[in-house]
C-alpha cells in the first residue's frame, strides 16, 4: 500500500507542491527562450553562409563572363581561366561553358562526373548575375549550389553562350551540423542550470511561506493569541496573513465567548439545582408534614420552571444561528403589533408608576410572533430598570426607504458605556455580582440579537447611566424569502 502510494507521489510531484509546479514552469519557460535563441542564432549562421556562399558565385560568374567576352571563341584562354580558378586556386568551385545549342564546349576537369547539364537551374538572362541558385546533393554524399547564366556575343549578340558554374558546399553544411551539436549541448546544459535556478528560485520564494506556516502551527487553543503580522510580508502574503489574522481574531473571541458561556451556563444551572438539593436534603433529615413537603414540591416545581426556560431560550438560540433556520415572514402593520405588545405590559407598567406611550407607523415583512417576542423582550427590560415616574416611549422610524427602525427609549438607570459592546451576548449581567432579578436569566437580549439576525436586520443600544437607556431594532424593508 506504501509503495503504491509512494510511487504516485513520485508521478505527480511536479504538481503536487507549488514549488514543484513554479519550477516546472520556470524550466519550461527557460528551455522554450532557450530553444528560440538556439533557433534564430543558426538560422542566422545558415543565412550568412548562403549570402557568402550565394556572393563567391556571382563574384565568380562575373570574372568567367568578363574573360568570355574578349575571347568567347578562345578554348585555350576559356579553360585555362576555368582550370586556374576552379581547381587550382578553388578546389571547390567548378564550371561548364555551353553554346547556344546546349553542347559543352569547355568544362573544368571531371566535372561532367558528377553533375550533368541537366541538373543545373534554368540559366538567368542578367548575362552576369545568376537570379536564381540551387542546392543539390552527388551520389557521393557532397552538396553543391548550382547556378547558370546566359551571355549572347558577337556584333549582333547573337552568338549565345551558358555559363553554369558548381560550388562545394559540404564544408559549410559540415559547419552547420557541427554548429547544430554545440547547440544542443548548450541548450541541454542551460535546462540543466535553468532546473536548479527554478528550484532555488522557487524555494526562496516560497520561503515567507513557510514562515506563515510555521507560525500558524505554532497557534494552539491554549496561544490564541499568537499572530502572523508582525512582521513584513511580501505584498502577494500580505492580504493572506491579514485574513489568517481577523479569522484568529475571531475564533479568539469566538473561544472565550464558548468559556464565558459555559462558565455562566454552568452557574444558571447550578444554581437551582442545588436549590433543589438542598431542600431535598433539609426535608429528608426527618419526618414532615404534607404542607412541608408540598412547599418543597412547589419550590422545586418553579425551579424546574426556570431550568426550563433556559432550556428553550437556549434551544432558540441554537436554532436561531443556525444557517438553515428560515421564518415566516408577513407583511405587518408595525403600530398595531406595538399597540398589543405594549397593551400586553401595561399592567405592570401601571403598578410600577410607568408611563408607556406608543408613536409612528409602518410596515415591515417580519414573522409576527417573533416580532412582538423581539419587542416584548426589550420592552420587559426597560420596566425592570425603570422605576416610579419614569416613561418608556416605543416608536417607529421609516425615515429611510429602506430599513424600518423600532426604538425603545426609558429613563431608567441606564448603563454604564463599558458594558455596552456585550450587553446582547448570553447570560452577561451588568451586575458584577451576578444577583438576579426576579424571572431573569440574561438571556433576552441574546435572544432579540438572534431574532433581528434571522430577519436580516440589527439590534443597537445606547445608554448613559443616570438618564436611560434606548434600544433601536432595524427591520430591512424588502421582503425575506426565509422561513421557519
Amino acid at each position: 500500500m506504501s509503495s503504491k502510494t509512494s510511487s504516485a507521489q513520485a508521478l505527480t510531484w511536479p504538481w503536487s507542491s507549488i514549488t514543484g509546479r513554479l519550477t516546472l514552469l520556470y524550466t519550461l519557460s527557460a528551455s522554450a527562450i532557450l530553444i528560440l535563441c538556439a533557433a534564430i542564432l543558426y538560422w542566422i549562421l545558415a543565412a550568412n553562409l548562403d549570402t557568402l556562399t550565394n556572393e563567391f558565385v556571382a563574384a565568380e560568374m562575373h570574372d568567367i563572363v568578363t574573360v568570355l567576352g574578349p575571347w568567347p571563341n578562345d578554348q585555350k584562354v576559356l579553360l585555362a581561366e576555368i582550370n586556374y580558378e576552379g581547381v587550382e586556386q578553388y578546389p571547390q568551385y567548378y564550371a561548364r561553358i555551353l553554346d547556344g545549342k546546349g553542347n559543352t564546349l569547355i568544362e573544368t576537369r571531371q566535372m561532367s562526373e558528377f553533375v550533368s547539364v541537366s541538373e543545373f537551374p534554368e540559366p538567368s538572362s542578367e548575362g552576369q548575375r545568376p537570379d536564381k541558385t540551387k542546392k543539390w546533393r552527388s551520389t557521393e554524399g557532397k552538396e553543391y549550389q548550382l547556378a547558370a547564366v546566359a551571355v549572347n556575343f558577337g556584333p549582333s549578340m547573337n552568338d549565345p553562350r551558358v555559363v553554369q558554374l558548381a560550388f562545394d558546399i559540404s564544408q559549410e553544411q559540415s559547419i552547420l551540423a557541427d554548429f547544430r551539436r554545440k547547440l544542443a549541448g548548450v541548450m541541454v546544459l542551460g535546462i540543466c542550470i535553468s532546473a536548479a535556478a527554478g528550484i532555488a528560485a522557487a524555494r526562496l520564494g516560497m520561503r515567507p511561506l513557510h514562515s506563515i506556516t510555521q507560525a500558524a502551527q505554532r497557534i494552539s487553543p491554549a496561544q490564541l493569541h499568537g499572530r502572523i503580522s508582525p512582521q513584513p510580508w511580501p505584498q502577494e502574503l500580505t492580504a493572506l496573513a491579514a485574513a489568517f489574522d481577523g479569522m484568529l481574531d475571531r475564533l479568539e473571541d469566538s473561544f472565550n465567548r464558548l468559556s464565558q458561556f459555559s462558565a455562566d451556563l454552568a452557574h444558571e444551572l447550578r444554581t437551582p439545582i442545588n436549590n433543589m438539593m438542598g431542600e431535598a436534603e433539609v426535608v429528608l433529615t426527618r419526618q414532615r408534614s404534607s404542607q412541608e413537603y408540598r412547599e418543597v414540591l412547589e419550590s422545586s416545581l418553579e425551579e424546574l420552571g426556570r431550568l426550563s426556560r433556559v432550556i428553550d431560550s437556549l434551544l432558540f438560540i441554537a436554532r436561531a444561528e443556525s444557517p438553515e433556520t428560515r421564518i415566516q415572514a408577513a407583511d405587518l402593520d408595525v403600530r398595531k403589533e406595538l399597540e398589543s405588545v405594549v397593551e400586553f405590559h401595561n399592567a405592570v407598567a401601571q403598578e410600577q408608576g410607568v408611563e408607556i406611550t406608543c408613536n409612528g407607523d409602518g410596515t415591515i415583512h417580519a414573522d409576527p410572533v417573533l416580532f412582538r417576542q423581539a419587542v416584548s423582550n426589550v420592552l420587559t427590560n426597560a420596566l425592570r430598570y425603570t422605576h416610579g415616574a419614569g416613561k418608556i416611549d416605543v416608536s417607529v422610524d421609516h425615515s429611510d426607504p429602506q430599513w424600518v427602525s423600532v426604538s425603545v427609549s426609558d429613563t431608567g438607570v441606564g448603563i454604564d458605556a463599558e458594558h455596552l459592546p456585550k450587553i446582547f451576548d448570553r447570560f452577561y449581567r451588568v451586575d458584577p455580582s451576578r444577583s438576579r432579578h426576579p424571572q431573569g436569566m440574561g438571556l433576552g437580549l441574546a435572544i432579540v440579537k438572534s431574532i433581528m439576525s434571522l430577519h436580516g436586520g440589527t439590534a443597537a443600544i445606547a445608554s448613559t447611566r443616570g438618564k436611560g437607556t434606548v434600544v433601536i431594532l432595524t427591520f430591512p424593508f424588502t421582503r425575506t424569502t426565509s422561513a421557519i
